[in-house]
């Protein structure tokens, strides 16, 4: 069915209802002592993260991780088995010296750092095709590409099967913390039927908040939704960008307009195919247009500039959703305003633009960039975070 919002209610969860695996307080102290006595699989930082998205809906019509027949169709075809449009397979690796004790059909605990999460009716274990998944996910496998390097450094033994989250892992940020069910209601509550998600892992700066603003016109309302999951050790620090984020919210957006919260998901670099599973995430928060700029969750030189928003040119209409396709966007000294080359028509030497590495090498040496680039409120919280002690006093 299609989940386009109408005039009476937001978009529709992808796969028509949002899960919920969350047990409720009674349920989960019962189960934790169950769990106590079951065989236990330990999670690493991105499995975590993805128990989280399955429990709370984020990856909703998904329940757990998926079995092989899903796991073949997602890797060929872009769907479930069902026919599902679903991009990447969320599977759970088991480590080999803790698989002998593992059955089909029996039941395990899921632990991190030795606290247990959850628990998982595991239905079938299966042995992962990693050189084609990683070729068929992402484009590439070189093992320079962080993703592919996460897929072919855990095991090719993956557990398949529903999970029950007992209790949430701690958060950095618990008024953002927000599940898709608290969006959604949060949307009703402003009377937002109309609601445009922006994914992003980095700092916002003026080229993005010119897009976000842009959306604004259009709908009503914006979820400014970072990433806060596992990233590569390069990127900002979470709760650095968290400060940025605030900072721009309060002094530059409507505040009867934008929401912030947090996207608990880890990246996968995924380019095209991730950009797919940050609008259908987006869709289960109740998001019916989502933001898809230059190069998204793209790293490196392994993808075309705009071939994640290529990828939505035969998937759109299906999923429902509007996908706002823009240009890189850049302040132009002659028109004096932010711009895209379908708005402007100087030479690229009227353009303020710049390279990542050039901006945190102006961070870091305690230089704001350009005001025409990033807004000097946010550039100051980067350089106190980023800049040597004698950067930032020089």
């Amino acid at each position: 069915m299609s989940g386009r919002s109408d005039m009476r209610d937001i978009i529709a969860p992808h796969g028509g209802a949002l899960v919920d695996r969350v047990a409720d307080d009674r349920a989960a102290r019962e189960l934790l002592a169950e769990s106590a006595r079951l065989p236990v699989i330990s999670l690493d930082e991105r499995s975590v993260c993805d128990v989280v998205c399955l429990a709370l809906g984020v990856y909703s019509p998904l329940d757990g991780f998926v079995g092989s027949a899903d796991y073949r169709s997602i890797i060929e075809s872009l769907r479930l088995a069902d026919g599902t449009i679903w991009p990447i397979p969320i599977v759970l690796p088991v480590p080999r010296d803790a698989a002998s004790g593992l059955r089909e059909g029996s039941t395990v605990a899921l632990a991190n750092d030795g606290s247990l999460l959850a628990r998982m009716e595991i239905e079938e274990l299966y042995e992962a095709d990693h050189p084609h998944e990683v070729r068929a996910v992402f484009g590439t496998d070189d093992v320079a590409h962080p993703g592919v390097f996460s897929v072919v450094s855990r095991s090719s033994l993956y557990a398949a099967g529903p999970i029950t989250l007992l209790q949430a892992p701690p958060t950095q940020f618990p008024a953002e913390s927000l599940t898709p069910a608290q969006t959604r209601a949060a949307f009703r509550e402003r009377g937002w039927r109309t609601v445009a998600g922006f994914q992003t892992r980095n700092p916002v700066h003026r080229a993005h908040e010119y897009l976000q603003k842009v959306a604004l016109e259009m709908v009503d309302g914006l979820l400014l939704h970072p990433l806060v999951g596992a990233t590569k050790d390069d990127d900002v620090p979470a709760d650095v960008r968290m400060r940025c984020y605030r900072t721009l919210l309060e002094r530059y957006y409507p505040r009867g307009r934008t929401m912030l919260a947090v996207f608990p998901a880890a990246m996968r670099y995924a380019g095209p195919r991730e950009a797919v599973l940050h609008a259908i995430a987006r869709k289960n928060y109740g998001c019916s247009h989502f933001i898809v700029g230059r190069d998204h969750a793209g790293v490196g030189n392994y993808y075309g500039t705009y071939d994640a928003q290529h990828i939505f040119d035969s998937l759109e209409d299906e999923l429902g959703m509007t996908i706002l396709r823009f240009e890189h966007a850049f302040w132009c000294k002659a028109c004096e305003s932010m711009a895209t080359t379908k708005t402007c028509p100087h030479p690229s030497d009227d353009h303020v633009t710049l390279s990542g590495s050039k901006v945190r090498e102006l961070l870091r040496s305690g230089q704001r960039p350009p005001a025409e680039f990033s807004r000097p409120e946010v550039a100051d919280i980067l350089i106190a975070a980023m800049a040597p002690a004698e950067a930032r006093n020089a």
